[in-house]
């Protein structure tokens, strides 16, 4: 894999790679190759030596050696590239105010986001449930994920000289509770949509003042979130707020299957149901309490279409009966993402069986921008109890801002 750079970078590159280097086995040869492109003079802010196995990246005074294998992304360069966790990559930079995201992007793997930091001293936290390390440095903010291989993302951070035996664990270690948003931050009623990383400010603004939205879907956490939120933060959701945006907070727990639907890297599934449920309902209500979703809101765990029948949808409702009780447990409200042909078919069949959500965001795309259907009687949620999401995977522009979306229609209290 070349790193994208200038002569000198890509002489490095040739250096790493030629027979002299190779003898001293692949980690030794990138500390070598590095000296000697070191010596030769300054290569800018983030280069990269590679060796057969790995390459290593300088990034304002730090070195992080990654798999050969994983893409490297240089967002100075391409700062429209989407920042995904469902993908071994490494990103190097600050994401732009308007990534190209694919909307139904899901699925957890080994990947980090290295931004540039002003913080000196180095802290480390951790959050299991999610997948997640979160390191502070000195002049850099680091994300780290993991699907299947937390080893790997250890390994990486300990030979970058970061501490994560040290790490402070928790879902949002370190982190306050925000202000609560007012209590109708989350009612709407009309058109809405939904990304796979909240917009910028001036994609937002172009859309307020340009598109026929009032509410958008907003991606608070869970194991198979799959992009980057760099922009979400409480402050983002208060000029949102105060711009007359609403939104309806997202979870993408744990799925029924590891290889359906879209999850590029690979989802985290459901294997043992009560547990991971109410584990994932801690997740998500001291997620949604750090951007200041107060109690009462609520929280929409994302369940994937797969097919009904059996263990597998016993698996699922178990998952979700769980999570509804714990998120009542602690003041919020659950509600639960999914497809008519599965999710929604089997909670109808089985509401005397478990805790229903208390709010349906079901999947046709149908085009239909309304949120009667067939699959769901009209007994069931019905006093402002609903989202449909009727279009999906599709490309908008408005004000000359272009965002990959699912388009959703709310009728919520």
């Amino acid at each position: 894999m070349a790193w994208p750079g200038n002569p000198t970078e890509e002489r490095a590159i040739h250096a790493a790679r030629s027979p002299q280097f190779r003898r001293g086995g692949a980690r030794t040869l990138t500390v070598l190759a590095a000296a000697a492109v070191l010596a030769a003079g300054a290569l800018g802010p983030a280069d990269a030596i590679e060796s057969d196995d790995t390459i290593t990246v300088a990034y304002r005074g730090h070195e992080f050696t990654v798999p050969a294998s994983w893409q490297v992304v240089d967002l100075d360069k391409d700062p429209d590239a989407c920042v995904r966790f469902d993908r071994h990559a490494l990103y190097l930079g600050t994401p732009g105010d308007q990534q190209n995201c694919p909307a139904g992007a899901t699925g957890r793997t080994e990947a980090l986001l290295i931004q540039p930091g002003s913080g000196g001293g180095t802290t480390v936290t951790e959050n299991r449930t999610a997948g997640t390390y979160r390191v502070t440095a000195d002049g850099i903010i680091v994300t780290a994920t993991y699907g299947e291989d937390r080893t790997k993302i250890q390994d990486i951070l300990g030979k970058a000289g970061l501490p994560v035996a040290a790490a402070q664990k928790g879902p949002t270690a370190g982190a306050p509770e925000a202000a609560a948003l007012p209590a109708d931050a989350t009612s709407f009623r009309g058109e809405g949509f939904d990304a796979c990383t909240a917009p910028g400010q001036s994609a937002m603004d172009a859309w307020r003042d340009d598109s026929d939205y009032g509410a958008v879907g907003v991606y608070i956490g869970g194991i198979n979130r799959a992009c980057a939120q760099t922009h979400l933060t409480a402050g983002w959701l208060r000029t949102q707020y105060a711009n007359g945006w609403r939104f309806f907070p997202l979870y993408v727990g744990r799925q029924p299957t590891s290889d359906g639907g879209s999850c590029g890297g690979g989802c985290a599934a459901i294997t043992d149901p009560v547990p991971e449920g109410t584990e994932a309902a801690d997740d998500a209500a001291k997620q949604a309490a750090a951007l200041g979703f107060g109690k009462g809101t609520v929280i929409y765990d994302d369940l994937e279409n797969y097919t009904p029948g059996g263990s597998l949808t016993s698996q699922v409702l178990a998952y979700l009966d769980a999570y509804t009780k714990r998120l009542h447990k602690l003041g919020y409200r659950s509600g639960a993402y999914g497809n008519t042909s599965s999710l929604v078919t089997d909670l109808v069949a089985n509401k005397s069986r478990v805790t229903l959500p208390d709010v349906i965001h079901f999947a046709r795309w149908d085009g239909r921008s309304t949120t009667a259907d067939s699959s769901i009687p009209a007994s069931q949620w019905a006093k402002h109890q609903r989202i449909h999401q009727y279009l999906g995977d599709r490309t908008e522009t408005h004000g000359d801002v272009t965002i990959s979306i699912d388009r959703d229609r709310l009728d919520v209290d």
